[in-house]
């Protein structure tokens, strides 16, 4: 049997199981996607890299401007630019008015959850389709596949929160308080879909700006030029991401590249740069559960039930990448008084972060 098992292998997962592995006790990540991250997505495709998910950092708190400097000092992030340019019907292109450093990792945002992995035991490619309280006294996770069953102590569910609620809502409010699935249910995600497209190296006329968001677009929400993050280039490449009208307009069909073609569209007649159009290669992602539009109010939601179970992620919060990050210590805090009240605390979990990157480097 494992002390804690966290569902959901992106920055609040590998953030709370990282702290709660260091603290003592044994923990297994375990994430139906075939890598890290979550919504810290890198595509490697056509011979370089593509970020379709979170597109850079923008530390607010303290403590995430140290977790973003240590990365930095480790050659895992750099600032790749300090203006966002807008779009709206009204006016031309404006610069920004707020310069602020946007951090990203030349080789993958997803380096940032790579980096958080060392020393943990993880499952990759494993769904968990069903979550029952034994009569031992501990959760038992049924996996998709069917040849394995775990059993743990103590459950974090770092997933959005409607996908937390199909796996919990089985167990019903004689398993679960109803005020707590109540909470969860109440949570509420706005939909998007990205398009990665590349380009002849010959393209021009290439923009001035590197990051750009539509501002009160039907369709579109932002583009970047997201080989511009990359070392040595071969080729322009773009990341555009809908608006959540347009996703949700757009959301169940199953093909999307004809969606992602009239993203396209849209944004070369909007940037007057008519060859966007026309790409060399295309892939699209649809993310059913892209950003917080009903948050929960607190950095965790626990079950309050005697076997420990606590959900977390950017949606306890709202704040992307940073709240998921706050969220993880947070339900790492939560199931720690619960169970054996080990010694944590936030600073740490840097300090031991730092170390368990260099002890990985050796």
């Amino acid at each position: 049997m494992t002390d804690i098992v966290v569902i959901g292998a992106g920055m609040a997962g590998l953030v709370c199981a990282q702290q709660l592995s260091q603290a003592g006790y044994s923990v297994l990540v375990v994430d139906k996607s075939r890598g890290l991250g979550g919504r810290l997505a890198t595509r490697r495709l056509h011979g370089t890299w593509a970020d379709h998910g979170a597109c850079y950092l923008k530390p607010k708190g303290e403590l995430f401007r140290h977790f973003v400097e240590i990365l930095r000092s480790r050659h895992i992030l750099e600032v790749w630019t300090e203006e966002v340019y807008e779009l709206t019907a009204e006016a031309p292109l404006s610069e920004p008015k707020n310069r602020s450093p946007r951090y990203v990792a030349p080789a993958g945002m997803s380096a940032i959850a790579k980096s958080l992995a060392p020393g943990l035991e993880i499952l990759l490619n494993q769904r968990v389709i069903a979550i029952t309280p034994t009569p031992e006294n501990s959760w038992r996770l049924t996996l998709e596949s069917g040849n394995e069953e775990l059993t743990a102590k103590a459950i974090i569910l770092a997933i959005p929160a409607p996908q937390a609620m199909m796996l919990l809502e089985p167990l019903g409010e004689s398993g679960l308080d109803k005020a707590f699935l109540d909470n969860l249910r109440s949570v509420e995600f706005y939909p998007s879909i990205s398009a990665i497209a590349g380009y002849p190296p010959t393209s021009h006329p290439l923009p001035q700006w590197k990051a750009l968001t539509f501002v009160d677009d039907a369709d579109l929400a932002w583009i970047g030029l997201d080989s511009s993050k990359r070392p040595k280039p071969q080729q322009p490449h773009f990341v555009v991401q809908s608006s959540a009208d347009f996703a949700q307009r757009h959301l169940e069909i199953q093909d999307l590249q004809p969606v992602a073609e009239l993203m396209l569209q849209r944004a070369a007649e909007s940037l007057s740069l008519p060859w966007l159009n026309t790409p060399e290669w295309m892939q699209v992602h649809r993310w059913r559960y892209a950003f917080p539009s009903r948050p929960w109010h607190e950095a965790f939601l626990s079950a309050g039930t005697p076997l420990p179970l606590v959900c977390c992620g950017d949606w306890c919060g709202g704040n992307l990448a940073e709240g998921a990050m706050l969220s993880g210590l947070a339900a790492a805090n939560e199931i720690n008084h619960q169970l054996h009240h080990l010694p944590l605390d936030n600073v740490n979990f840097l300090n031991i972060f730092t170390r368990s990157f260099h002890q990985s480097l050796d």
